[in-house]
């Protein structure tokens, strides 16, 4: 095979590169059509308009931002950012059709009363499916999807038993401004024997076990100077909504978990943890009034009052 360079001169013929093999094999020389050319260029200039309109390039510990925004409403307020998958998202949904007729829905709740709305059938489909949606988003992390909490961390929502109060306007309050449950840790006040007493006084409140001289004894201690139980639980055990301090006659256990408790030894142990250490920075609720709008907590407070069954 030999590689031998030829000159096409002949008007009207093919061009070559001048490049033959064999004699006979000939590279052409053909260039692109000019409208392939100028489409190529144009994707080159987008491509640079893109790098400067859209988030494109690392920079340092940052990245070059764009100048193209995206504007949506979430929360009651509308912002603006700088485009990115997450606001033009939103801003997608913001503007369908979709979005506008709940913004309806949420101004019609805004403007109406808990009564009204409790007997509103429209109304209260859309609580019940807005609201599970925006549960899901902001409170299932803690409470779950269904609400039923988490003994001891979180409380549960679905069984009528409110730390803080469940009339509509008191779960508003939780959700608008948070709460936070404490209890002062009885350790270093009282000794083994009597917390063991006060253990004992308060799970015969709720027939967990039988009266006892040690249940006599607790509450002595419960309703006296020593424990000052009573001043937060109230002299019958039944709780104070208003400092969050929970019914200890009801069964319902927030805090120490004695119903997972297999041995009447387990649940003392239980109830004598709870009152030895108490109960701190581990019962906070954040407040959501400036994460979500005044129409979507009283939706939210609606959705919640519900999943207890109203009270």
């Amino acid at each position: 095979m030999s590689d031998t360079t030829t000159t096409t001169s002949t008007p009207g013929a093919v061009q070559t590169t001048g490049h033959a093999w064999d004699g006979d094999l000939q590279e052409f020389n053909n260039p692109l059509p000019r409208w392939w050319l100028w489409s190529f260029y144009a994707t080159v200039v987008f491509a640079v308009f893109y790098w400067f309109a859209y988030p494109a390039w690392p920079f340092g510990k940052t990245w070059t931002k764009g100048f193209t925004t995206a504007t949506y409403t979430e929360g009651g307020q509308s912002h603006t950012m700088r485009w990115n998958t997450r606001s033009a998202l939103l801003e997608d949904l913001d503007s369908g059709s979709d979005a506008k007729r709940q913004r309806q829905y949420l101004d019609k709740i805004a403007q109406t009363d808990y009564a009204a709305i409790a007997k509103d059938p429209q109304m209260v489909a859309f609580v019940n499916q807005a609201g599970k949606r925006l549960f899901e988003t902001n409170c299932s992390a803690c409470h779950g999807r269904g609400g039923q909490g988490v003994v001891g961390l979180f409380p549960n929502l679905v069984d009528d038993d409110w730390l803080w109060g469940g009339s509509y306007q008191a779960i508003e309050t939780t959700l608008k401004h948070g709460r936070n449950g404490y209890m002062p840790a009885f350790g270093s006040v009282l000794n083994a024997t009597q917390i063991d007493d006060v253990a004992n006084y308060v799970l015969s409140l709720s027939g967990v076990v039988p009266s006892s001289e040690a249940s006599a004894r607790g509450q002595k201690i419960f309703t006296g100077a020593t424990g000052g139980c009573y001043m937060c639980h109230g002299d019958d055990g039944k709780g104070i909504k208003s400092m969050g301090a929970a019914n200890l006659t009801d069964k319902i256990w927030t805090i120490a978990n004695v119903p997972a408790a297999q041995s009447p030894a387990d649940k003392l142990a239980a109830v004598r943890a709870v009152i030895g250490s108490g109960v701190q920075n581990v019962r906070k609720m954040p407040a959501w009034g400036e994460r979500l709008s005044a129409a979507e907590i009283k939706l939210m407070a609606v959705y919640v009052h519900q999943l207890g069954g109203g009270q």
